[in-house]
């Protein structure tokens, strides 16, 4: 944006935000500043990229591959019945289209990849202007994960982790600005595949996503104010049959293969992210 004043429109439409102390004119501003890439619009990407258009994130990327299944629509919000069959980025992209004018919304009809993510992020080439301060990782397998997590870590970019399983969802953010944790700190490799069943296979509490989905939109909106103790070196573990949460703190892993003291992961290129994500033996 060019001009960073707030017209009236925006202090009608930002005005709870505008009253805090927290936010306020500047807050707002740097949120309409600020640049999220979503990689995934389904379960756990459908309230994020609501909750960060509805908050006016400025620039907001969605990531995504796949078509809407009706089956998709007891917990995929932002898409309707209408949408069955359309590409789930078209369907975001209209959904933010309409709840927000200031939101510029990129749909990447695509799927991330080693060959796709540099382009998509844009966090390695020092000559771009349009790479995304925080990427969110609402993805629904491993590959995708892993990678997403060796990317920001080995580019210093914002990442925030969700995932869900059933009844149960967990999440962390990695800043990636200093000495914290990466997701290979915790899980150092995925499990093989086939070991873990999808929500296909096992199903899925349709209001999950949208509990850890929510979580997830707060850490990003605290990251772009600079307000707030983020997740950072904490993994929030959420139970919804029991309706409890539980934080495990975690740290950096000297021995992390991406982010450790002698790391083997030095590019996204030394991994093969299909199967366990281990660095290639080539």
């Amino acid at each position: 944006m060019t001009d960073l004043r707030l017209d009236a429109t925006q202090l009608e439409r930002y005005s709870r935000h505008v009253i805090m102390d927290e936010v306020g004119p500047e807050g707002q501003r740097r949120l309409l500043e600020g640049s999220v890439l979503v990689v995934g619009a389904g379960g756990l990407g459908s309230p994020v990229i609501q909750y960060l258009a509805a908050a006016g994130v400025g620039r907001l990327g969605i990531v995504d591959d796949d078509v809407v299944e009706r089956s998709n629509l007891q917990r995929q919000i932002v898409h309707g019945d209408d949408d069955v069959d359309r590409p789930k980025v078209e369907s975001a992209a209209d959904y933010v289209r309409a709840l927000n004018p200031d939101v510029d919304v990129r749909a990447h009809e695509t799927r991330v990849t080693s060959e796709t993510i540099d382009d998509l992020v844009g966090g390695t080439d020092g000559e771009r202007t349009d790479g995304y301060d925080v990427v969110v990782d609402a993805s629904d397998n491993f590959a995708t994960r892993y990678l997403c997590n060796d990317y920001c870590t080995l580019s210093g970019i914002a990442l925030s982790h969700g995932a869900i399983y059933r009844f149960e969802g967990q999440v962390t953010t990695f800043p990636n600005d200093g000495d914290g944790p990466c997701y290979r700190c915790i899980f150092p490799e995925a499990p093989e595949p086939g070991t873990v069943p999808d929500c296909a296979t096992t199903g899925v509490l349709g209001v999950l996503p949208g509990t850890v989905g929510c979580i997830q939109a707060t850490e990003v909106v605290k990251y772009l104010l600079g307000a707030g103790e983020l997740l950072e070196g904490r993994l929030l573990m959420y139970d919804a049959m029991g309706l409890s949460f539980e934080t495990v703190d975690v740290r950096r892993n000297p021995d992390c293969p991406v982010c450790g003291d002698d790391p083997e992961i030095e590019s996204i290129h030394d991994v093969g992210y299909e199967g366990s994500c281990t660095v290639s033996s080539d």
